[in-house]
C-alpha cells in the first residue's frame, strides 16, 4: 500500500475514522471527570551511613542496594502497617468499626485497615541516593499527607524496635551471665582467701624469697665447710705420720719456737762441753738431761698442737654435717613452699580469670543495655508530608492527549479494516494495479468542480488524442 492510496482510503472512509475519534476522545474525558480525585502526599526518610556510636558498626561510604531494598520492604511489611493503625487510633473509631462489622470481613479490625492502608501506599528510593520516598493517595488531601506522615512515623518506631528488640534480648542474656559471672568470681576468691588463711602464703608473699636466698647461704657455707674440713683433715693425716712436726701449727708455734731454740742452745752447749770435759762430765750429763727433757717438752707441744689440728677437723666435719642437714631441710622447705605458692597462684589465676570473664560480661551488658536504650537510628525524617493543593489523579490532560492518540489510532484502524473486508478502487492506480493495462484519462465525477483551467499544452493533448481516436474510428 502506498501513500496515496493510504490517504485515499481515509478520504473515503473519514467519516467512520471521525466517530471513532470523537467517541474515544468523548469517553476519555467523561470518565476522567466522572473518576473521583484523588490526592498524592510524599513524605522521604533518609538513610544514614555514619557510624553508629554505641554499637560501632561501620558503614561504607554508601549504602548498599541491598540494604535500602531491606528498608523499602520494611516499610512494606505489615508490622509497618499495624503501626500505623495503631498510631492513628482508628480501630477505636465507632464508624470505622461498624463499616468493618457491616462488610462481614474475617481477621482482626486491625488487619483490615492495615491491609486498606497498605493499598494507597508506594514506596521508592531516590535515585543513586539513599532517600526513601513514601507516597500515599487518598481522595482526601489531609488523609493523605496524615497518613503518609503516618507511614514515616510507623517506619521510624519499627526501625528503632528492630534495633532495640534484639539489644533488650542480649541484654537479658548478659545480665543472667552476669550474675552467674559474679557468683563463679565469689566463688574463686573465697578459695584463694580459705588457701591464704589454711596456708599462710600467697602468691606475692615475701618469705618464699627469703627462704630461697637462706638455702642459697646454706650452700655457700656448706660448700666453704667442706673445703675448710678437707684442708682440716689433710693436716690431721699429715698430723698422724711421722711428718707432724712439719705442719705449719707446729712450726709457727711459739711454745714449739721457743723450746725448739733452747734445744738449738743446749745441743751447741752440750757439743762444747762434751768435747772439753768429756762424757762423763757432770756438765755433760746435765747437758744431756736437759736436752732430753726440752725433747719431751716438744714432743708434748707438738702432740698437743696436731691434737688440736685433729679437733679442728673433728669439728670442720660436724659443721659440715650440720650444713649439709641444714640444707637438706632448707631445700625441702623451699620445695614445700614452692609447691604451696604454684597451689595458690592457680587459685588466684582462677579468680583472675573470673574476674576477667565477669568485666567482659558486664562490659557487653552495658554496651546491650545502652543499645536497648537508644532512642536514634541511622534512619531520619527528610521531609514531612504536607496536604496537596492539586489532584493528582485523574490528569485530564494527560487523558486528553492519550485519548486524542488511542482515537486516531483506532479511526486509522477501523477504516484500514473496513478497507481490507470491502476493497474499492480509489484512484488511477489502483486500475493499473488490478488489471495490468495503462490508464489513457480519467473522468471527472459529475459533481466535481473544475479547479483548473485547460491550459494551451492541455488543449494540444486533447486534440492529439482525439485525433488519434478519429483515425483510428475511419481506419475500422
Amino acid at each position: 500500500m502506498t501513500i496515496t492510496q493510504f490517504f485515499a482510503i481515509l478520504r473515503a472512509r473519514w467519516k467512520l475514522s471521525v466517530s471513532i475519534f470523537v467517541g474515544v476522545l468523548v469517553a476519555v474525558l467523561a470518565v476522567s471527570l466522572l473518576l473521583p480525585k484523588k490526592y498524592t502526599a510524599v513524605a522521604s526518610v533518609v538513610l544514614d551511613a555514619k557510624p553508629d556510636p554505641l554499637s560501632a558498626v561501620f558503614f561504607n561510604g554508601s549504602l548498599s542496594p541491598g540494604y535500602v531494598q531491606t528498608q523499602i520492604d520494611v516499610i512494606q511489611s505489615d508490622r509497618v502497617a499495624y503501626k500505623v493503625v495503631k498510631l492513628l487510633k482508628l480501630a477505636e473509631n465507632p464508624e470505622i468499626r461498624k463499616q468493618w462489622e457491616e462488610g462481614g470481613k474475617e481477621g482482626s479490625i486491625e488487619q483490615w485497615l492495615a491491609a486498606q492502608f497498605s493499598r494507597g501506599m508506594d514506596v521508592k528510593p531516590g535515585r543513586e541516593s539513599n532517600v526513601i520516598n513514601i507516597t500515599y493517595k487518598a481522595p482526601n488531601p489531609r488523609s493523605a499527607a496524615a497518613l503518609a506522615n503516618a507511614f514515616v512515623q510507623a517506619y521510624l518506631e519499627v526501625n528503632l524496635e528492630l534495633r532495640t528488640d534484639p539489644a533488650k534480648q542480649y541484654s537479658s542474656y548478659f545480665e543472667t551471665r552476669s550474675k552467674e559471672a559474679r557468683e563463679a568470681l565469689a566463688v574463686a576468691r573465697s578459695k584463694v582467701s580459705e588457701f591464704q588463711k589454711a596456708k599462710g602464703i600467697i602468691a606475692t608473699d615475701e618469705r618464699l624469697d627469703v627462704e630461697s636466698s637462706r638455702l642459697n647461704d646454706l650452700s655457700t657455707q656448706l660448700v666453704a665447710a667442706q673445703s675448710l674440713q678437707a684442708d682440716s683433715n689433710s693436716r690431721e693425716r699429715q698430723a698422724v705420720s711421722t711428718a707432724g712436726s712439719q705442719m705449719s701449727e707446729v712450726l709457727n708455734n711459739p711454745v714449739v719456737a721457743g723450746l725448739q731454740a733452747d734445744l738449738a742452745r743446749t745441743e751447741a752447749k752440750l757439743q762444747e762441753l762434751n768435747a772439753r770435759y768429756g762424757e762423763a762430765h757432770p756438765s755433760v750429763i746435765e747437758s744431756k738431761a736437759n736436752i732430753a727433757e726440752l725433747k719431751k717438752k716438744i714432743d708434748a707441744e707438738t702432740k698437743k698442737v696436731t691434737t688440736s689440728v685433729g679437733v679442728s677437723n673433728s669439728i670442720n666435719a660436724q659443721r659440715v654435717g650440720e650444713l649439709r642437714a641444714n640444707l637438706e631441710a632448707q631445700r625441702d622447705k623451699v620445695l614445700k613452699m614452692k609447691a604451696v605458692r604454684e597451689e595458690g597462684q592457680v587459685l588466684v589465676q582462677d579468680a583472675e580469670n573470673a574476674q576477667r570473664n565477669y568485666d567482659l560480661v558486664v562490659q557487653r551488658l552495658n554496651q546491650s543495655s545502652l543499645e536497648s536504650q537508644a532512642t536514634q537510628t541511622n534512619v531520619s525524617q527528610l521531609t514531612q508530608a504536607v496536604p496537596p493543593t492539586e489532584p493528582s489523579s485523574p490528569q485530564l490532560f494527560l487523558n486528553t492527549v492519550v485519548g486524542v492518540f488511542v482515537g486516531v489510532l483506532l479511526g486509522v484502524a477501523a477504516a484500514l479494516l473496513l478497507e481490507l473486508n470491502d476493497r474499492r478502487v480509489r484512484s488511477a492506480d489502483d486500475v493499473v494495479q488490478a488489471i495490468g493495462v495503462p490508464v489513457l484519462g480519467v473522468m471527472p465525477a459529475p459533481n466535481a468542480r473544475r479547479l483548473f483551467r485547460a491550459t494551451h499544452a492541455n488543449q494540444l493533448m486533447q486534440k492529439r488524442l482525439l485525433g488519434q481516436s478519429g483515425t483510428a474510428t475511419k481506419g475500422a
